[in-house]
């Protein structure tokens, strides 16, 4: 598999603005004015906000052999850090030429800070589409919790609808067992979705455990939680009622929300979205 040569994640400031481009041509500055440096493997410490878990040994194997012929055509990109330094992107090259054995690497070393960090670690995983459901769901949800976005924000940022982000958030609600299916593969996105409104736990992971086995559509499976989840008749008309007040609720809220007897939870993320959704529902204190 031919490395192609090309910049660093031009095409991240489209989605991520200003701020990102800046950094892009700090990157490109730093290449103009240091140079690329030769940095040992072995001092380069793994990116503490990669997103990706898992990594094609075959994809690898093909890297390394391109890097073993033409060598590394892009530099990664690091930062100094206590004792050495941390990888900012390039962990496929990184991983790839350890394998070959090497001992030295080409590097850019910038200065960024984590938020740019975690940033450029999602969006460069994005843009080539190889994340698992569960991962890209778990980077959404630290860039939730430590940047402080909204899922309006987050969604914004990353050039995707803001139901794309609740329903990929949704997921990791799932039990463990079933989480693993997807970050295997071996479960769809699409049925692992359909799965969510399976309440009982260990239904939920027998169903994901058939989908798996004999390879159940999205459809199918869709039909079989159907069943599972069917209420008497004598409370179908309150559960219709309560559905239309929950469906309107998210509609204004724009979140999660549950409506059930006597109760309504309404989900949010970080502070940044209570505001809003306090603001939304005219209970935000005044202030002088």
């Amino acid at each position: 598999m031919a490395e192609k040569k090309k910049k660093l994640g031009r095409g991240l400031d489209a989605i991520f603005g200003a701020d990102i481009d800046s950094i892009l041509n700090e990157i490109d500055n730093t290449k103009e004015k240091n140079g690329v440096s030769e940095v040992e493997i072995e001092a380069i410490r793994p990116n503490p906000y990669q997103p990706r878990k898992t990594f094609d040994d075959e994809s690898l194997k093909e890297l390394a052999a391109s890097i073993k012929e033409n060598g590394v055509f892009q530099p990664i990109i690091i930062r100094k850090s206590v004792g050495g330094y941390e990888l900012i992107a390039g962990e496929r090259r990184l991983r790839a030429s350890k394998l070959l054995g090497n001992k030295t690497i080409p590097a850019l070393i910038v200065a960024i800070d984590d938020a740019k960090m975690m940033e450029i670690s999602l969006l460069e995983n994005i843009q080539r589409e190889d994340l698992s459901a569960i991962e890209e769901a778990e980077a959404y949800e630290n860039l939730i919790e430590k940047l402080n976005y909204t899922q309006e924000k987050l969604a914004e940022k990353i050039g995707k609808s803001r139901v794309h982000v609740t329903n990929m958030l949704r997921i990791l609600k799932l039990p463990a067992e079933i989480k693993k299916m997807v970050s295997e593969n071996r479960l769809t996105y699409g049925q692992a979705r359909t799965l969510l409104s399976v309440k009982d736990e260990d239904e939920a992971i027998k169903l994901a455990q058939r989908a798996c086995r004999e390879g159940l559509t999205v459809r199918q499976l869709e039909k079989m939680t159907q069943k599972k989840d069917k209420t008497p008749k004598r409370e179908e008309k309150g559960d219709i009622y309560l559905e239309n007040v929950r469906t309107i609720m998210e509609r204004k809220l724009k979140t999660a929300v549950k409506v059930a007897k006597n109760k309504i939870v309404i989900e949010y993320n970080g502070s940044d979205d209570l505001n809003r959704i306090l603001e939304i529902i005219d209970c935000l204190e005044e202030r002088d």
